[in-house]
């Protein structure tokens, strides 16, 4: 097999990759799957719990979203973001980290610095509420984990996102 065709079988193998996670079942904390969380953290617990993550996700809203190629918080992002610094305050137990997506829309990289920004507005959002910073992390997946994927205004909404995934800081 000669160099070229390796190339295009990794990016093939990339690419279905990427496909297969796609809706990825909430397993990343975007709320793709009612109770899923991210390996090694806390069970979700009853919503009706007002100290469990299912209840954090569900009635405070572990997401916010943003406009077209920005990180700056709207109202509703401000206001969900006011409610999360809220419950972790009164859950000192938990962590977060806050995922940064962007829409499919331009490069990689661009999306990735994109989500980077989204995620830090949000933290230091939630910092500026009172939250501890050492118990906030950030990662951006950029266009990498979209939750709707079609070429629609209303599917880029939806990916354009800050989501907050709690995992407990007795677990470790």
């Amino acid at each position: 097999m000669n160099t070229l065709s390796k190339v295009m079988m990794v990016g093939a193998l990339a690419a279905l990759a990427a496909c297969s996670n796609a809706k990825n079942d909430g397993l990343y904390g975007d709320g793709m799957g009612g109770a899923g969380y991210g390996s090694g953290t806390a069970g979700s617990g009853l919503p009706s719990d007002p100290s469990s993550p299912a209840y954090f996700q569900q009635a405070v809203g572990d997401r916010v979203w943003f406009a077209v190629d920005q990180s700056t918080l709207g109202d509703a992002a401000r206001a969900t973001l006011t409610a999360q610094a809220d419950w972790l305050t009164k859950n000192p137990d938990f962590t977060a980290v806050i995922e940064g997506h962007a829409d499919e829309q331009g490069t990689r990289e661009y999306n990735l610095a994109l989500g980077a920004r989204r995620a830090n507005a949000a933290r230091e959002f939630l910092i500026s509420r009172g939250v501890v910073g050492s118990r906030l992390k950030t990662v951006s997946y950029g266009k990498e984990r979209p939750i709707e994927i079609c070429s629609e205004e209303a599917c880029y909404a939806k990916n354009r996102r800050a989501v907050t995934v709690l995992s407990s800081a007795l677990a470790g």
